[in-house]
């Protein structure tokens, strides 16, 4: 299963792909919006956005690609650990 995780903090990047590893996913992980973000996220089958330290603009790019690829989106208020964990539970238990 492909993951996209959107914001979070800097330096949990890596630990969020760690996580997702623990669940059988690949990861990728957009601190920050990039240039072209819609071709760089791809189709994956599950997208998480923190929305606490997603901006506006990559939040709107996510949504936009998941109504035209239809896969889901998960949002979730706090960008820790556990957070993570529990949306990963719910789409891919381990």
């Amino acid at each position: 299963m492909s993951v996209v995780i959107v914001g979070g903090n800097d330096r949990m990047a890596t630990r969020y792909k760690d996580i997702c590893k623990q669940y059988d996913c690949k990861a990728k992980v957009f601190i920050k919006y990039a240039a072209e973000m819609d071709k760089k996220i791809g189709s994956p089958d599950l997208a998480v956005v923190f929305t606490d330290t997603v901006s506006h603009k990559l939040l709107g790019s996510v949504s936009r690609r998941a109504q035209k690829l239809d896969f889901p989106v998960e949002l979730c208020r706090s960008s820790s650990v556990s957070a993570l964990k529990n949306v990963l539970a719910k789409y891919c238990p381990a």
